[in-house]
């Protein structure tokens, strides 16, 4: 099991087990080994059920890009066709199928590449959307919004920079997820380390964030 213990500047020990199976103890900066062995004995079985979990719903399956397979897209699935076809090549989101068009049906790679070229064009338009719509109330310069593909994270915040970086596959997620994603980010701006201050914040500003969270952290 990889546990990862963070002393911050928090009220009380906190855990939390994350998709990829991590599991991340955040203590007060005064506790001590004993504290934090107890928590960890204490909490066993429900850390135990909640790696079970994931691993279970974890979507190992390997894309073939070929017609029937599942691809999701705000938070609903839509279902693979390749068309073969002679002129442009692309991708469609029509007729409650996700078309790709491709004049050479086996290639692989080329499906691949399209899709995700896809896939990266519409987090642009989805993820500035959540950005404008929560970007006036945090009130802080913005110098880079990056999409990058990241197996552990759904993003990350530079506050010294300004840099925003956010997971490519937080395309396939509910939109409240992703406004969940992006207003945590843009809250680092201004609190750059998960402390109570940095909760209030959030509760402040979306007092649902936890639904939030919980649905996007579950949802498949």
């Amino acid at each position: 099991m990889n546990i990862s213990i963070v002393k911050k500047d928090v009220k009380h020990i906190n855990l939390k087990v994350k998709p990829s199976g991590e599991v991340i103890l955040t203590a007060p900066t005064d506790s001590n080994e004993r504290d934090i062995e107890y928590v960890l004995k204490k909490r066993a079985d429900w850390i135990d059920k909640k790696i079970a979990f994931f691993d279970a719903h974890r979507d190992i399956h390997v894309k073939e890009y070929v017609s029937g397979e599942n691809f999701r897209y705000l938070g609903r699935n839509y279902r693979l066709k390749v068309i073969e076809c002679r002129d442009l090549e692309g991708v469609k989101l029509q007729r409650g199928y996700l078309q790709v068009f491709v004049k050479d049906t086996a290639n692989y790679e080329k499906k691949q590449r399209l899709i995700k070229a896809w896939y990266t064009q519409k987090a642009k338009i989805h993820f500035q959307k959540a950005i404008e719509k929560y970007k006036h109330i945090v009130k802080q310069e913005i110098e880079t919004v990056r999409i990058r593909e990241m197996k552990t994270r759904w993003g990350s915040c530079n506050p010294s920079k300004g840099y925003i970086n956010l997971n490519l596959k937080l395309i396939e997620k509910p939109t409240e997820c992703i406004e969940y994603v992006v207003f945590h980010e843009l809250a680092h701006l201004i609190h750059p380390d998960h402390s109570i201050k940095f909760y209030n914040y959030l509760n402040l500003f979306m007092p649902d964030w936890g639904k939030r969270k919980g649905r996007l952290e579950t949802f498949q």
